[in-house]
């Protein structure tokens, strides 16, 4: 555990971790099966810091548009532009400070089945 990741590789690891906020069942033990071999410290961090910021919305409407799977290439590039966006406004990034928390809070059971995941 706990190796670093190429481009590649986090770009993996937001896919399988975007599966948590999909209208279907999530298969909370498959995400931690492609995720195991990193830092689960970092991997909690990609969720709530990077991966749902740019999700949670799928969530939160009536008719979610994403049932199945997020699209890899789409998912990578939303991500990449919130994180520039984040890093070139001190407003956004208080913004998301906030956001982030409250992420914390909402989906906070998304990690605990994840990490529960991890100790099998």
């Amino acid at each position: 555990m706990g190796r670093s990741m190429t481009d590649e590789e986090l770009a993996y690891v937001y896919w399988a971790l975007s599966d948590a906020f999909v209208d279907t069942e999530v298969d909370y033990e498959a995400i931690a099966r492609q995720t195991e071999d990193y830092d689960p410290e970092e991997i909690k961090r990609i969720l709530y810091h990077e991966v749902a910021p740019v999700c949670h919305t799928n969530l939160e409407t009536v008719i979610p548009i994403i049932w199945s799977a997020f699209n890899l290439e789409n998912l990578k590039s939303d991500i990449e532009k919130t994180l520039k966006a984040r890093e070139s406004s001190y407003f956004r990034r208080q913004r998301d400070k906030l956001l982030i928390r409250w992420l914390e809070f909402r989906y906070g059971y998304i990690w605990k089945e994840i990490s529960k995941q991890y100790q099998k």
